[in-house]
Formats: C-alpha cells, structure tokens, sequence
C-alpha cells in the first residue's frame, strides 16, 4: 500500500505544481522550460509507474474489502464510464458545444472516472486511489477557476467536433469494455 500512496504523492503531486503558477515559473526560469518539463515528466511517470504497480501489488496481497457495493453500482459505474469517456474525446483542438459545455474535458474524465470507480469497488486500495484522484480533479478545477481561465468556449450549436468526440468516445469505451481484463487485470462483467 505504501508504494501506492508514494505513486500518487508524485503523480498528483506533481500535477498540482501547475495550480502553483509562480513556483512553477520562479522553476522554469530557474531550469529552463525544456528541464522542467523533462523532470515533470520523469517525476510523473515514476509516479504513474508506482500507481500500477502499487496497486496491483495491493490487489494480490492486502487486498481490504470495507464495504461490498450493491450490483447497481456496477451498472451505474458501467453508464458514467461512457460519459467518461466522451468527455475525454472531446477535449479535441476544434471548437464543440460538448466541449463548451464541459470547459475542461480532461478534469471532467477524471472526476467521473474516479467516482464510477469508487461506487463499483468498496476496498480500501480502491478508496485511496480513486478518492486520490477525485479529490485532485475537484481541487485541480477550482484553482483553475480562480485563475480565471473559464475553459473552452461555449457554442450555441453542435459541430462536427461533437459528431467525432461521440464516436470515438463509444469506440474506446466498447474497446475498454473488452480489453479491461486484460490491461487492468480485473472483469467487468461476470
């Protein structure tokens, strides 16, 4: 479990370095723009790294149920796991309503994906991480909004951007759907 919560320190921990704008540019103008934003990313894929395995780890040794969810939880995660994934389709470069609607598509993946996963699973390894990652989508969103940046522009009409973020959306999440057993290591029916 502890290399789990030392992989989340860094991975969110490092993401929330960008809602710190003056300590991240007082950094780039100490390292440069190309050094920052290579130790950004070496310290957000160790971080990532141990997340996977951390968890994966926890999932086969200290595995801790605290509460078993009730079926239509698993249905429910199954329904917001589609918007999840649309969200992330459609944070394309092209202006779209959906992408107006949501302003940051990205955090609003996250937060949906995060609490579709807390509502289907009730152990504590699952708690840790998917509240981890909803707690810094909610504080990430609110730091943004403070800083004014209110996100893509609203458009009153769809686009062919929309058309796209919905296809592609539904075409990863049927993949996911598929592939979930194998990538995650966990079913998601049966």
């Amino acid at each position: 479990m502890s290399i789990l919560i030392l992989g989340l320190v860094l991975f969110l921990g490092m993401h929330s370095l960008s809602t710190q704008r003056a300590r991240r540019e007082a950094l780039i103008s100490q390292w440069g723009e190309s050094v920052y934003k290579a130790i950004y990313s070496i310290v957000s894929l160790i971080g990532f790294v141990l997340i996977v395995y951390g968890f994966s780890t926890y999932r086969e040794q200290d595995y801790v149920v605290i509460w078993s969810p009730p079926v239509w939880t698993r249905h429910l995660a199954l329904t917001l796991m589609w918007f999840a994934f649309v969200a992330l389709a459609s944070m394309g470069s092209k202006p779209s309503r959906l992408r107006g609607w949501l302003r940051d598509p990205m955090l609003v993946a996250i937060k949906i994906w995060a609490l579709a996963h807390l509502l289907a699973n009730g152990d504590l390894g699952g708690m840790i991480l998917f509240g981890s990652f909803l707690a810094w989508a909610v504080f990430d969103r609110i730091s943004v909004k403070r800083r004014g940046d209110m996100g893509a522009e609203r458009l009153s009409h769809f686009t062919r951007a929309d058309g796209v973020a919905l296809v592609a959306g539904s075409l990863a999440y049927g993949l996911m759907l598929v592939l979930h057993p194998w990538i995650i290591g966990v079913a998601i029916f049966g």
